[in-house]
C-alpha cells in the first residue's frame, strides 16, 4: 500500500478536461487525457466495441532523429530489438503470453515515430501493460542477439533493394534534401545498416535516449473506463525515469534551384518518374498544409484530370501514386508514375509538371472542393468500426500533437478553406526552387 500511495503520488492528474462530445466534431468519442509526472502520456477512449481493447505505444522517435553521420536505421533496428526479451520476460516468455491473450501483435517504424500495438481480450489488460512497461524501461538483449537482429534488418534492406520504387524514395529524399535527416529513408543508408553489427554499445545508447517517459504516449481504446486505464498505467509505468537527451536535427536551408537525379536499374523493369516539391510541416492553424491536404485528391487522384488523360484515356501511365503526409517539419509533396513505354517518359513528366503549374494559374472548382472535404471527413468518420481502428487512426495524429483534438481542429480548418486559400498555397510551394525530379529507367527492358 505504501508504495501504491509513493507512485500516485508522482502522478500530476493534469486530466485534460474530459473532452465533451460534439456533434460538429469529427472524432466522436469521449476520451481523455492524462499526463504522468514524468512526461507520460495516457489518452483514453472508451467505446461501445464490447470485451476488446487496443493498445497503442507510439514513441515520438523516427529515422529523423537520426542525426549523427553513420548511424541511419536505428530507429527501425529498435522495431525489431523491442521483441528480444526484457528484464523480467524472455522472448518466449512473452510470445507465450500474448498467445494466451489471443492478443495481436506488432510494431512499425516511419520518419517521425515508432508504433507498437496488441489487441487482446479486456480482462488481459494487466498482464499485457506489465508485460509492454517491462519492455519499454527495462529492455534486455545481447550482443550476439543484438547481431542477429542487426543483420535481419540488412536482409530486409536487400529485399526491399528489389522493388525500384524502394530506390526512387531514397534517391528522391537524399536528393531533396542535404541537410536535414528526411535525405535517409526509415530503412536507413546502406554503408550504416552494413554497420549496425559493429556498434552495440551505440544501441544501448539509443535506446536511454528516446525510450522515455516524454517521448512516448500510450492510447487504451475499446471496453474499459478512465480509471482503469489510469490506475495501471500509473501502476506498471509511474517510476520510468525522464531522460534528458533532445536530438539537435539540422534544419534543412532553402533550395535555391531545381533539382534532378536519374537511376539506372539493373533489372528489367518499366520506367518511373517522380516529381516533388517541397512542402510545409502538419498544422492544424495554419492553412497552407491542410490546402495542400485538399488539392492533392483533385489535382492527381483518381477523379482528377491527369489521372482521367494519363491512366484511362491514353493509357501511358499504369500507376500514378501521391505522397504528401503529416510531418512535424517540412517534407515532399510527391506525385509519380509507372510509364508502359520509355519513349513516354519526358511526355508524362511534362504532364505532371502542368498540372502543378495550372493549380497555381487556377483557383480549384468549389463544387470539386466541397465534394472532396466531405469525401476525407467521411472515409475518415467510417474507417473507425473497431476499437483497434480507433486507436490506429489515432496513432498519426497522437504521434504529432500528443492529442486527438487535432483531429477536429484540422477538419474544422479543412471546411473554412476557399479556393483562393488553395491556390495561394499552390503558389507558394509549387516553385522552381523547392523541384526535385527523379527518373528510374532500366537498358534491360522492361518486364
Amino acid at each position: 500500500m505504501r508504495k501504491l500511495i509513493g507512485l500516485v503520488s508522482l502522478v500530476c492528474l493534469a486530466a485534460a478536461a474530459p473532452a465533451q462530445k460534439k456533434e460538429t466534431n469529427l472524432f466522436p468519442y469521449n476520451y481523455t487525457v492524462d499526463d504522468l509526472a514524468n512526461g507520460l502520456r495516457l489518452v483514453t477512449v472508451p467505446t461501445d466495441f464490447p470485451n476488446m481493447v487496443a493498445l497503442y505505444i507510439i514513441v515520438q522517435t523516427g529515422s529523423r532523429d537520426e542525426i549523427e553521420p553513420g548511424k541511419s536505421g536505428y530507429a527501425h533496428l529498435f522495431e525489431h530489438l523491442m521483441f528480444r526479451g526484457s528484464e523480467h520476460y524472455t522472448p518466449e516468455q512473452r510470445d507465450l503470453i500474448l498467445k494466451k491473450a489471443g492478443a495481436d501483435s506488432n510494431a512499425s517504424t516511419n520518419m517521425d515515430r515508432t508504433t507498437y500495438y496488441d489487441v487482446f481480450s479486456r480482462e488481459d489488460l494487466e498482464p499485457v501493460l506489465k508485460l509492454e512497461a517491462d519492455r519499454f524501461q527495462r529492455l534486455k538483449y545481447s550482443e550476439p542477439a543484438y547481431k542477429t537482429e542487426s543483420l535481419a534488418v540488412l536482409g530486409e534492406y536487400n529485399k526491399n533493394s528489389a522493388d525500384p520504387t524502394e530506390k526512387l524514395d531514397e534517391v528522391l529524399h537524399a536528393t531533396a534534401f542535404t541537410k536535414n535527416t528526411y535525405a535517409h529513408t526509415t530503412m536507413g543508408f546502406l554503408k550504416d545498416i552494413q554497420d549496425m553489427p559493429n556498434q552495440y554499445p551505440y544501441s544501448l545508447e539509443f535506446y536511454q535516449r528516446f525510450y522515455r517517459p516524454e517521448y512516448t504516449t500510450i492510447v487504451l481504446a475499446g471496453d474499459l473506463s478512465r480509471d482503469q486505464a489510469l490506475n495501471l498505467v500509473k501502476k506498471y509505468f509511474g517510476e520510468w525515469k525522464r531522460g534528458s537527451y533532445v536530438p539537435s536535427i539540422p534544419p534543412e536551408p532553402a533550395q535555391t534551384a531545381p533539382r534532378t537525379a536519374t537511376v539506372e536499374w539493373a533489372s528489367p523493369t518499366l520506367p518511373w518518374v517522380v516529381v516533388a516539391f517541397k512542402g510545409p510541416a502538419y498544422s492544424n492553424d495554419k492553412k497552407d498544409k491542410p490546402a495542400l491536404d485538399l488539392l492533392l485528391p483533385m489535382a492527381f487522384g483518381s477523379n482528377s484530370d491527369l489521372y482521367q488523360k494519363l491512366v484511362l484515356k491514353e493509357q501511358k501511365v499504369d500507376v500514378l501514386d501521391t505522397d504528401f503526409g503529416g510531418h512535424p517539419a517540412p517534407e515532399l509533396f510527391s506525385v509519380s508514375a509507372r510509364v508502359k513505354d520509355g519513349k513516354d517518359l519526358d511526355y508524362v513528366r511534362d504532364e505532371i509538371l502542368a498540372a502543378f503549374k495550372r493549380f497555381t494559374d487556377e483557383n480549384v472548382d468549389p463544387m470539386k472542393l466541397n465534394a472532396t472535404r466531405s469525401r476525407l471527413r467521411y472515409s475518415f468518420a467510417l474507417r473507425m468500426n473497431s476499437s483497434p481502428a480507433i486507436a490506429s487512426s489515432l496513432a498519426l495524429y497522437i504521434g504529432l500533437m500528443r492529442s486527438p483534438d487535432t483531429i477536429n481542429k484540422l477538419f474544422a480548418l479543412y471546411q473554412q478553406l476557399t479556393p483562393e486559400d488553395i491556390r495561394a498555397a499552390a503558389r507558394q510551394y509549387f516553385v522552381l526552387n523547392n523541384r526535385t525530379i527523379v527518373t528510374l529507367t532500366s537498358n534491360r527492358g522492361t518486364k
